[in-house]
């Protein structure tokens, strides 16, 4: 019999090594089959709050936030590029900037209540690391929304209306309140968490051991 198998994934649209651990977070539930029965909840995180609607050079930013040089920059880049590539993911090459991701988090917010939050949350992954799009642009998040299947209108009327707005704050609030401070962080049924981009055999044993002390 399948053990229920509730996951809270604590991330960020313009954080790449939230990518790679949903990607291979999905790839261990597809391993584990019957298993486990496991819903993904999609929980907000922002990694630049404060960042203004123009963004910033993503170099530039690494730089200030974290005193990288310009080799190291490259360096992590390439990494993040071969991690992908080994989950099937493509992180495109070229100048690419950081941007506010608070509406991509109310229109996740939203998707959940429809049903779409997962195809959401890789379609803007994809518009973002893939198609350098601008994830605050609400032309953009429409277009993404429409592109998985959610009404264009209705999602148009979220943005502008700054619907959920008080959700998300909660919701981070709850996250940082629990003691996240980097993502991904990935809570397995509210008591065991996995921080990072781990490979799938990771997230298998994980749940291996959680469903193992479940019983």
């Amino acid at each position: 019999m399948s053990t229920a198998l509730k996951i809270d994934f604590v991330s960020d649209v313009s954080c790449p090594w939230c990518v790679i651990g949903l990607r291979a977070l999905d790839k261990a539930l597809a391993e584990l089959g019957n298993e486990v029965h496991a819903q993904i909840h999609f929980q907000p995180f922002e990694l630049n709050p404060n960042m203004p609607s123009e963004g910033q050079d993503i170099k530039e930013h690494i730089a200030e936030k974290y005193g990288s040089t310009p080799e190291q920059i490259a360096g992590i880049h390439d990494t993040i590029r071969e991690r992908g590539a080994e989950q099937g993911f493509v992180f495109a090459q070229g100048e690419r900037r950081i941007y506010n991701t608070f509406d991509a988090h109310r229109l996740l917010h939203w998707a959940e209540i429809e049903g779409k939050q997962h195809a959401l949350k890789e379609a803007l992954f994809e518009a973002y690391f893939s198609d350098l799009k601008d994830p605050s642009n609400h032309q953009t998040l429409a277009d993404v929304a429409q592109k998985v299947g959610l009404d264009r209108v209705r999602a148009q009327a979220v943005l502008d209306d700054n619907e959920y707005a008080n959700e998300v704050r909660e919701a981070e609030q709850l996250w940082t309140s629990r003691g996240v401070s980097s993502v991904p962080t990935i809570v397995f049924n509210d008591q065991y968490a996995v921080s990072g981009g781990q490979p799938v055999d990771v997230f298998v044993s994980a749940i291996r051991q959680i469903v193992s002390e479940g019983k």
